[in-house]
């Protein structure tokens, strides 16, 4: 199985915090730690050393989610999905300089949440030089348990492109419903949670 990728939680309200955590343990994430303040966050950031940050804009008195996303980039170059409910145009306009992995606005759906996540890490994964090789279907029956199908092969390349769930039933004709199953049937296939994972397991079969 792939390894666990560690979240940084950065949200000011406790049970969305939660509800964020429940998220990522049930998609195969390890949640690093849970940050109330802009202070708190930098503090486990470096403590944990996670993957990846979700991050709340507003974030109360102290340092807001733009000051810490700014401190993260210069220091740990991880990727920051930002997290907000409504925000400025000016405050929209300093979080661009940030250089985001992305967006989510609340209230947000669980998947919606994971996609981005995953997203973010994959395109962090290959903006630093981690390329991903695409074996052939072939290559890859020979070696996994339960074979793919024609279709299940086709979304996996998509997915190592970086797309959405909706891009990917867009290019393969098929409904996003449709994409979810083959999706979880893929992650079976490969005994994983997430498509990041996906990927790390593909290139391991690929050595």
């Amino acid at each position: 199985m792939g390894r666990k990728y560690r979240i940084l939680v950065v949200e000011d309200e406790p049970l969305i915090a939660e509800d964020i955590s429940g998220y990522l343990i049930e998609s195969g994430f390890e949640v690093a730690g849970i940050a109330e303040t802009g202070e708190e966050a930098l503090r486990l950031a470096e403590k944990t050393g996670p993957d990846a940050m979700l991050l709340d804009i507003n974030l109360g008195e102290g340092m807001d989610g733009v000051e810490v996303a700014g401190i993260i980039r210069d220091r740990y170059q991880i990727p920051v999905v930002f997290l907000t409910s409504h925000a400025d145009k000016g405050t929209l306009e300093r979080a661009k300089h940030t250089l985001p992995a992305g967006y989510l606005l609340k209230p947000f759906e669980g998947n919606d949440l994971m996609t981005s996540l995953e997203i973010a890490i994959f395109n962090h994964m290959r903006k630093n030089g981690n390329e991903i090789s695409q074996p052939s279907i072939e290559s890859l029956n020979h070696i996994l348990p339960v074979a793919l199908s024609q279709r299940e092969y086709d979304l996996l390349l998509e997915l190592q492109s970086g797309k959405t769930n909706k891009e990917i039933g867009k290019a393969l004709f098929i409904s996003i419903n449709t994409v979810k199953t083959h999706l979880q049937r893929l992650f079976d296939k490969l005994d994983v949670h997430n498509r990041t994972q996906a990927i790390f397991r593909i290139r391991e079969l690929s050595k």
